[in-house]
């Protein structure tokens, strides 16, 4: 079933990232479970498995209030590939006002008490970034290309305030590749800075002082927190 909320802000995401569909429709999935049933039965095992992850992953990433999930593949300086994975998600405050979280936590790290915390100060509002090295995850099913998985991942996370929810908006960002941390960081800094909660076609309906119309260029890339 489509995911019919109202979306409450935008951003953008660069060239290089593909999106999950995290609320695939009910007839695709049917469909591709008719089609797996005309395979080989080799075959039909192996995208059982692949499918059967693909809807635990999505049941999971739902489960923690993701609302994008998007992979990316850029090319490195070894003519090779660096990858990462970029998710948005809210997280509810309890009730507590979200911008006094956030204001408290941002002015802890410019003093000092909140070690590994930066504040910012974003077009959107006031927010902080944090970043670790954690142990990479290991799959229960060793093979040899588990053998080649780095033993740490880079996770660079900004939070701000929703202003009308008392909830904060996390982006995320994961990477294997420690020696792209600074440009991963970047492009992290990069998609929070186009973070807003104005509708771009209102915007762009209110500067032109009519109706919507069909957007281009920057406009045109900002996407919505439901896809």
């Amino acid at each position: 079933m489509a995911d019919t909320r109202k979306p409450t802000f935008w951003y953008g995401l660069p060239v290089g990232y593909v999106s999950l569909d995290l609320h695939p429709p009910v007839e695709r999935l049917m469909g591709i479970v008719n089609r797996l049933r005309g395979l080989p039965e080799k075959e039909r095992d192996e995208a059982d498995r692949a499918l059967r992850l693909y809807a635990g992953i999505v049941s999971l990433l739902n489960t923690n209030r993701v609302q994008e999930c998007a992979l990316g593949v850029h090319p490195d300086d070894s003519r090779g590939f660096t990858t990462s994975v970029f998710t948005v998600s809210t997280m509810p405050t309890g009730g507590s006002s979200s911008k006094l979280i956030v204001a408290g936590l941002a002015g802890g790290a410019a003093d000092g008490r909140n070690e590994g915390l930066r504040p910012l100060d974003l077009p959107c509002g006031v927010g902080f970034l944090s970043e670790k090295r954690s142990p990479a995850p290991r799959s229960s099913r060793p093979t040899e290309a588990s053998e080649a998985t780095p033993s740490h991942i880079w996770q660079g996370t900004v939070a701000v305030a929703a202003p009308s929810t008392p909830e904060l908006i996390v982006l995320q960002m994961v990477t294997p590749d420690l020696d792209s941390t600074d440009a991963y960081r970047d492009i992290l800094l990069g998609i929070a800075r186009t973070l807003t909660f104005t509708d771009p076609n209102d915007a762009a309906a209110e500067d032109a002082g009519q109706e919507p119309e069909p957007l281009t260029g920057g406009a045109a890339a900002m996407r919505n927190d439901f896809g």
